[in-house]
């Protein structure tokens, strides 16, 4: 017996794999034909080898607030997600555009504020905001650069129409299970990737090195980078150990970094060394306790006095939070055209800002048909399912909307696009999204692929690793079959 024996239902939703009940899209015919004869039990001990590989290689995540433990292997399945090179052409230049603009969004709120004056965004949605950074208002970013890595999130609707759900600017995490995710397929099934003709993903390391790289103060020709992270007990901690190897930079926590004269040192057994650039995984207000929480243990004091004189650069600058504010999020279409004259290649999803009275109204009579997010929230925390949630979940979400409105926004429920997927012995349709990253160095680069996240329990639209996700490899090839 073999996978497609299995009987899989398409439902009301784009499928990736199949245009009807026996029509295989026909990037995906290739696919098709190999699980149509591959017999379940070599599936299954290929599964197990790469469960097992990941086991070895500590491919992990954390789950908080969970009373069976907090560290999981990450889930994983076998089934990769095809994009021909004409889509991803598409998307390509969708992000490309996107992140400019955000760019040149964060350059002008903390200099000129244009934008606020010429009422494209109201100006109170920007002073009020959670991450809106005042320290740095005329600050100078170094090379103009606000946003050096980013991870946007992608969607498709019922029409295969891509949309962005989400900008990711601040810490964007992922990407080293989109390399490990690529590493087991090649090992799963070599000779259908290689047939497959996929463009690489293993250039990420050393295209984000080299982004890093041209931030550097010009003082120095050997600059010095380092991976600041919060530590052991993060939930990305996997993968900024597997970052900093993949670049061949030290991984230090704050305790490691030191501040001499506005000039940023890491503590070695030889002494102190120099440190030019820091990309930094943890947040604004942990960074330096004499600046922003001064309760933080995390960061390093004087690290904002070092950052002001221009002697270390950090990526992402400080202050990016603002742009990947979901209220901000619904103005993106509005500042592309604003600072590009150009028109979205890539949509937001139809967005309603409780902030707003008609939209507040219409959020609070609607709650129970309606996705509503926190405007700050991440990991798939802070948000309301509508259509799968009980009268009490949506009296408590209506009670929030009503008492700090500029906190959330609503969406009407998108039906992800689905991707066959091996669950309880067999294969299902489960919705997906994809999470690509886009590196602002010298020159705006997007790896081509990114990280396909699943929903593994069955018609959730959740595909977060903390509620219960995992993740596909995902194919972009070089043409489009």
């Amino acid at each position: 017996m073999s996978l497609l024996n299995s009987h899989y239902e398409l439902g009301h939703f784009f499928d990736e794999m199949f245009a009807s009940c026996d029509q295989v899209r026909p990037h995906y015919r290739r696919l098709s034909e190999r699980l149509g004869t591959l017999p379940l039990k070599e599936f299954d001990q290929r599964r197990a080898a790469v469960d097992l590989a990941f086991l070895r290689r500590g491919v992990t995540f954390t789950v908080y607030h969970d009373n069976a433990g907090t560290e999981r292997i990450f889930p994983f399945d076998l089934i990769p997600r095809i994009i021909p090179n004409s889509e991803w052409q598409r998307i390509e230049a969708g992000l490309v555009q996107r992140i400019t603009a955000l760019n040149l969004f964060l350059d002008d709120v903390y200099h000129s504020q244009k934008c606020l004056k010429d009422k494209i965004i109201p100006a109170q949605l920007i002073l009020g905001a959670k991450h809106f950074r005042r320290e740095f208002m005329n600050f100078t970013v170094p090379r103009g650069i606000y946003v050096h890595i980013c991870g946007t999130d992608l969607i498709r609707d019922a029409q295969g129409n891509y949309l962005v759900l989400e900008d990711n600017l601040r810490c964007p995490s992922g990407a080293s299970y989109m390399l490990e995710n690529r590493s087991a397929m090649r090992r799963a099934f070599p000779n259908l990737f290689q047939s497959y003709g996929v463009r690489p993903v293993e250039t990420y390391g050393d295209d984000l090195l080299k982004a890093l790289l041209h931030l550097a103060p010009d003082h120095n020709d050997k600059p010095n980078v380092v991976l600041l992270t919060p530590g052991v007990f993060n939930s990305a901690y996997f993968e900024h150990c597997f970052l900093a190897r993949q670049m061949g930079i030290p991984i230090v926590e704050g305790r490691d970094l030191v501040v001499r004269d506005t000039r940023v040192y890491m503590r070695t057994t030889a002494g102190l060394v120099p440190v030019d650039v820091i990309y930094r995984r943890i947040d604004d207000d942990f960074l330096d306790p004499t600046v922003f929480r001064p309760d933080s243990m995390l960061g390093v004091p004087g690290l904002v006095a070092a950052y002001r004189a221009g002697t270390v650069a950090l990526a992402n600058s400080i202050g990016t939070g603002i742009a990947d504010d979901k209220v901000i999020y619904a103005f993106v279409p509005k500042l592309i055209k604003y600072y590009l004259d150009q028109d979205p290649i890539l949509p937001n999803v139809n967005t309603f800002l409780a902030s707003e009275p008609l939209d507040r109204k219409h959020i609070l009579e609607n709650i129970e048909n309606l996705v509503v997010k926190s405007a700050n929230e991440a990991g798939g925390y802070g948000m309301l399912i509508g259509p799968a949630s009980s009268k009490e979940e949506c009296a408590k979400f209506r009670e929030q909307v009503a008492a700090n409105p500029r906190n959330f926004i609503a969406q009407d429920p998108i039906m992800l696009s689905r991707s066959p997927t091996w669950c309880d012995g067999q294969l299902e349709g489960h919705h997906i999204d994809l999470r690509p990253y886009i590196l602002y160095g010298d020159k705006i680069t997007v790896t081509p692929g990114g990280l396909t996240r699943v929903a593994l329990r069955k018609g959730s639209l959740v595909v977060n690793s903390s509620q219960g996700g995992g993740s596909k490899d995902t194919w972009v090839l070089q043409g489009d079959q």
